[in-house]
């Protein structure tokens, strides 16, 4: 499809001693597009030309040569305002999405790159809570968005199955495991261990020693801490299991930290012989003070080792099997340092430059409830499992009050819960820690999953009124030349640089808020104008194309953020 902002760079560089990238990137979008369709601002260039940026752009404007692309050019205040030819806009972008339908905005930008993205990892036999949610719901939607762009992706569920707290369990179990029904209610069961065990260890300094000792036992192979380990193990992925089903989360690798454990010790001899391991109170450890990041242990005086150990593990591992582009870690900003720490001891692994440069910590913020901060010690948080039932059920009420007659009540009902909560996780900068309200969560009004979907619906229903959907070659685009038509063909046009946009940052809340973009723009367009209208076959047959072309847009928009479209609503 025409890239008109390329053309408007193009333009302008064949005045300017500037890259084309470099002129494309400080090309924007105007608020009000009464000023034009793109804009570029000449303040850069003020100090480097010893101009001012109207001169500037009075000079630029008098040198670019208008043409079938560009049918305009403004000054304002110093931008550079280009009007863009609408008529080809339009049938650019109509054309484009009926040819490649839930294919357009893909590209093969990503064509032989390999992209690992780690994401959900939670800790077996503990309960999978909304924070984990947040965590598995982001990594899905990069995972998906990097593929659609023709990336090679690997998802990777990096699960929490090794550690102290695997000593805690051990002794746990081995004290009460007859007092609890593991098999029948395990994540729940396996949780009230876990709390106890906390407590005691607490109380008695010795029973917190003993733990410790199991944990060093499961790393030695001990027969029997083994066998509890697997057992916790299998239960929980189980457990996990039924709730990546119900969200439609997979994964192409569940190797967890375990994995890496016989791999620690070519760690070790690799950052001895570097001469960067210290020895410390009969530890082993790496000082990073000198880049203000620290010390990082990596091995314990017991000879035990910790989470960081294993990650450089994984990151060898990693870079020797899949020679990766990016190697993305969806994790909670809570665990920033961590990662410098890693990254910059990575840098003594002998790996190739391109997979160092990869590595990087997709930072997200925590959720907390309005009492404060989860805790699995504590028994304080609360279940992904439950929280999905309740938002099922409460769209299931809705639906009960607004459209009691409606087919397949639980089905769709499961389609807009579900998309609620997906979409509460991803529709803000996901920086921002977030505090997990119900009314919040399942707010079926607003900027919302919901009212996506509910915006789908309607595109769907008009759709459905048509006895045959037009043929595309026989629409008169200049029937869509009225300022909402218009706004939605300039949403659609912008599809494939958010998705562009997502990548680079890492950032699916821009793909969330370009669908609420688009939504709203659509809803405007649709109040405005009449779309089915016997009297007038050419408009109707225009508007119906632009109606089609939202609705392949919405459905594979919300299809890369994971929530699924609703027949009816």
């Amino acid at each position: 499809m025409i890239d008109f902002k390329k053309i408007i760079a193009e333009k302008i560089a064949t005045k300017l001693d500037l890259d084309l990238e470099e002129i494309k990137q400080y090309i924007e979008i105007p608020p009000n597009t009464d000023l034009g369709d793109y804009a570029f601002p000449c303040f850069r260039l003020a100090k480097t030309l010893k101009k001012s940026p109207q001169m500037i752009a009075e000079e630029l404007k008098e040198e670019i040569q208008l043409d079938e692309n560009v049918i305009k050019v403004d000054i304002v205040g110093g931008y550079l305002n280009f009007f863009i030819n609408k008529l080809k806009l339009t049938k650019e972008v109509l054309e484009e999405i009926n040819k490649k339908e839930e294919n357009y905005g893909s590209n093969k930008s990503g064509e032989n790159k390999t992209i690992l993205v780690e994401y959900s990892s939670p800790n077996i036999a503990k309960p999978f809570h909304i924070g984990h949610l947040r965590n598995t719901v982001i990594g899905s939607s990069l995972y998906k968005i990097y593929k659609f762009l023709g990336y090679n992706v690997v998802g990777i569920n990096h699960l929490g199955d090794y550690g102290t707290q695997f000593g805690k369990m051990i002794e746990g179990y081995k004290r009460w495991e007859k007092e609890y029904n593991i098999e029948e209610n395990p994540i729940d069961e396996l949780t009230n261990i876990y709390v106890r065990i906390n407590n005691l260890c607490k109380e008695d300094e010795n029973v917190l020693e003993l733990c410790r000792e199991n944990f060093k036992k499961l790393e030695d192979g001990d027969e029997y801490c083994v066998e509890v380990w697997n057992k916790l193990k299998d239960l929980s992925l189980k457990e996990f299991q039924k709730t990546y089903d119900l969200l439609g989360v997979k994964f192409d690798s569940l190797k967890g930290e375990a994995f890496y454990s016989d791999k620690i010790d070519e760690i070790v001899e690799k950052l001895d012989k570097k001469g960067i391991l210290k020895d410390s109170e009969g530890a082993k450890i790496v000082d990073l003070e000198d880049k203000g990041l620290g010390v990082c242990i990596i091995k314990k005086s017991n000879g035990s080792t910790i989470y960081a150990t294993r990650d450089l593990a994984a990151i060898l591992y990693r870079a020797r099997t899949y020679n990766f582009d990016k190697c993305l870690y969806v994790v909670a900003y809570e665990q920033n340092l961590h990662f410098k720490q890693v990254f910059e001891i990575a840098k003594f692994l002998d790996l190739p430059q391109k997979c160092l440069d990869g590595l990087e910590h997709v930072s997200y913020g925590m959720v907390r409830l309005v009492t404060g901060k989860m805790s699995t010690r504590e028994g304080t948080v609360i279940k992904v499992n439950e929280l999905l039932d309740e938002a099922i059920e409460r769209a299931k009420k809705i639906i009960e009050e607004k459209n009691p007659e409606m087919e397949n009540k639980e089905e769709e009902a499961k389609k807009i819960g579900l998309g609620a909560v997906i979409f509460n996780n991803v529709s803000n900068t996901i920086i921002k820690d977030q505090v997990f309200e119900w009314d919040t969560v399942l707010n079926f009004n607003g900027e919302t999953g919901p009212y996506i979907q509910y915006i789908f619906v309607r595109t769907k229903s008009v759709l459905e009124k048509i006895n045959n959907i037009p043929d595309i070659n026989n629409i008169n685009f200049e029937l869509l030349q009225d300022k909402e038509s218009q706004k939605v063909i300039a949403t659609l046009y912008n599809f494939e640089n958010v998705l562009m946009q997502v990548v680079q940052k890492n950032e699916p809340s821009l793909l969330a808020r370009y669908l609420i973009t688009l939504s709203q723009n659509y809803s405007n367009f649709y109040n405005e104008n009449k779309i089915i209208d016997d009297d007038d076959k050419d408009i109707q047959n225009a508007r119906v194309a632009l109606t089609k072309a939202v609705n392949i847009v919405l459905k594979q928009g919300a299809k890369l953020l994971g929530i699924e479209m609703p027949n009816k609503m």
